[in-house]
């Protein structure tokens, strides 16, 4: 292979693993959100479900080591080292290994998270209390005013409450309510009355409600599949750049014909 060509590759290389670095970043932010994350529905599933946990630390430590081996293969590709090409192979090799078991992971758990998803939100729905600061409640309230929707499978879920159907007045939840009026900023929290609330004979009858008769089961789903499709499109990016890198750096690595650790930068 001529200098030139050597030349080509190695710059080549450089351009890869800079967008490389850049993926790395990308899913590294994604497994951080999943953790962070305290105003969506997502904050629901990660107090609940382990598998969403698991899938969280895994994007972590592959996003933070697709980002070193970046780093790494911009470093050896300029400077021609080839023991840190050979690394930077081999890791490569292993990242790619660790990325295809995650999508493996989420591919065949999606039916379970989706089963704990209907079990969480259940048992939450059940549970609430009325004037009680609790961040899963404050997350399921995001998600209903925010998707228009109430309860899982209609608002009919809201039955189970032991307070909504004690009460002798028309009472629902807040975040169900039916509104023309622009608040999306604006997430209503516990158990509201209508201005003209009265006692009824038949109590609390949920046929009353001013609320949104869709639950939430199918807009809450398409959003974990929407967001699932783009880490995992995200993944299959950085898994076509770890393979041309892959390539290239085997392609240089062959070339250097002998070690010169004097262009090993000193730091």
């Amino acid at each position: 292979m001529g200098s030139a060509c050597i030349k080509v590759t190695k710059y080549f290389l450089f351009l890869f693993n800079l967008l490389f670095f850049i993926l790395g970043g990308i899913v590294l932010g994604f497994g951080v959100w999943i953790l962070v994350d305290r105003s969506s529905f997502i904050f629901v599933l990660q107090n609940s479900s382990s598998s969403l946990n698991v899938g969280a630390y895994v994007f972590i430590g592959v996003g933070t080591i697709a980002m070193l081996m970046g780093f790494l293969g911009c470093v050896g590709a300029v400077n021609e080292v080839r023991c840190l090409l050979g690394l930077y192979f081999v890791f490569l090799l292993l990242i790619l290994i660790a990325q295809v078991a995650t999508g493996i992971f989420f591919y065949f758990n999606i039916d379970k998270v989706k089963q704990e998803m209907g079990i969480i939100v259940t048992k939450l729905i059940r549970d609430y209390k009325d004037g009680q600061e609790d961040r899963l409640q404050q997350g399921w309230d995001y998600v209903q005013a925010q998707g228009k929707c109430c309860g899982w499978v209609s608002f009919y879920n809201w039955t189970e409450n032991a307070e909504l159907r004690n009460r002798t007045t028309v009472t629902y939840p807040c975040s169900c309510e039916n509104t023309t009026e622009d608040n999306s900023s604006l997430v209503r929290k516990g158990f509201c009355e209508p201005p003209d609330g009265n006692v009824t004979q038949s109590g609390n009858n949920p046929e009353e409600w001013p609320v949104y008769q869709k639950g939430c089961m199918e807009s809450v789903q398409a959003w974990l599949q929407d967001n699932l499709d783009v880490i995992l499109g995200v993944c299959v990016g950085v898994a076509v750049i770890e393979l041309l890198g892959m390539l290239l750096s085997i392609c240089l690595c062959r070339h250097v014909h002998s070690e010169d650790y004097s262009k090993v930068p000193k730091y």
